[in-house]
């Protein structure tokens, strides 16, 4: 196998598919990327046996093969390389890498014992565009819950009805759901939970006009962006009844600046601590928020910001490392506060046009 390749365009192929590279596994080859050379082009995979990653690049092919070699060492090596024409060429047992004045060696692994890459049915799919996508990924990744001992709160849930696409993200101690319509999409509906984090390295990719297309198989989905396919397990299990969490309406609803908000919790959390909150004391007839904390053998803060109240008067108390999460998916410049009492979930709603909605379990005043 030989071909060359433009220094930038392999290392950007490298930091995709070197996600799906095992870090685990005791398998040697898992550990490695599998490049194949053919046509015009060039085809990277990595996979650990639960995700597994495809990504196409033009390449100038001299001689047509296929090689594993190690995947960390090989991104290392072409990440710190002179910016010019990487030239690559394999043996069954060793890659040589050159490019201007420098030259590696590299034992290769053999890649007859790389697992092929997937082939999957598909029944349903849908396409996106990949800002409308990874927007909505970022405001509910921050809430997916780390404890892998409830593998189902580690996903987020995708719908598609009615023509609205929406994703729910939930661990247990607050809820994020954004929607966004999906007026084109040919699929009647959509029904899936997939991995937070599977979701956030697609969000991350490069920009990209190209929509993102998500595809699902009976027990895996398939995700494509432009020449890249990522297929990953689907997560198993019933996702939490979101819905019944989701209150009719509220007694109270105050209309706060995001900018404003954020700053006065920020302030009051150096003096709070997750055993004691930020207290929020909404009062109608000032049309004022007084935002507090107290630490015992610290200290205490108020602040105390303007707003728009409707309803009655209450005070409801906060995580205020949830609050800031919540604030920082927030692109409009001004946010709802929707409270039914201080011991039902709080609601941080987005204004119009955006549609997110962030609820949050309050912490009992003492």
């Amino acid at each position: 196998m030989k071909f060359s390749i433009n220094r930038t365009e392999l290392a950007n192929a490298l930091s995709i598919v070197l996600k799906g590279v095992s870090t685990r596994s005791t398998l040697p080859v898992l550990s490695g990327i599998l490049i194949e050379a053919a046509g015009d082009k060039i085809i990277l995979q990595a996979t650990d046996l639960e995700l597994s990653i495809q990504y196409s690049v033009a390449a100038l092919v001299e001689e047509e093969g296929r090689t594993v070699v190690p995947g960390k060492l090989f991104s290392e090596i072409v990440k710190n390389l002179p910016d010019a024409a990487v030239h690559v060429e394999a043996t069954d047992e060793q890659a040589f890498v050159t490019c201007d004045t420098s030259s590696f060696s590299i034992r290769a692994l053999n890649a007859e014992d790389f697992p092929g890459f997937p082939r999957v049915d598909v029944h349903q799919k849908i396409e996106i565009p990949f800002h409308q996508f990874s927007t909505m990924v970022k405001r509910v990744s921050r809430v997916v819950s780390k404890d892998e001992s409830r593998a189902i709160l580690t996903g987020v849930l995708i719908t598609l009805e009615a023509g609205v696409l929406r994703m729910v993200a939930t661990d247990s101690y607050r809820l994020a759901i954004t929607d966004a319509p999906l007026p084109n999409s040919s699929a009647d509906e959509f029904h899936a939970v997939i991995s937070g984090s599977f979701l956030s390295e697609i969000a991350s990719l490069p920009k990209t006009e190209s929509p993102v297309s998500l595809a699902l198989a009976d027990n895996q989905i398939v995700v494509t962006c432009e020449d890249t396919v990522f297929i990953n397990r689907r997560i198993e299990g019933n996702f939490p009844n979101y819905k019944q969490l989701l209150p009719d309406g509220y007694a109270t609803r105050a209309t706060i600046e995001v900018d404003k908000l954020v700053a006065s919790v920020r302030r009051a959390s150096l003096l709070g601590s997750t055993s004691s909150p930020v207290r929020f004391d909404l009062n109608n007839a000032s049309q004022t928020g007084q935002i507090s904390a107290a630490s015992q053998d610290v200290g205490s803060a108020q602040e105390i910001i303007s707003c728009a109240i409707e309803g009655e008067d209450v005070e409801i108390a906060f995580n205020y490392a949830y609050v800031l999460d919540g604030l920082g998916s927030i692109a409009t410049d001004e946010v709802y506060l929707e409270v039914q009492s201080a011991l039902k979930p709080g609601i941080f709603r987005a204004l119009e046009p955006e549609n997110f909605l962030y609820l949050v379990m309050p912490v009992r005043i003492s």
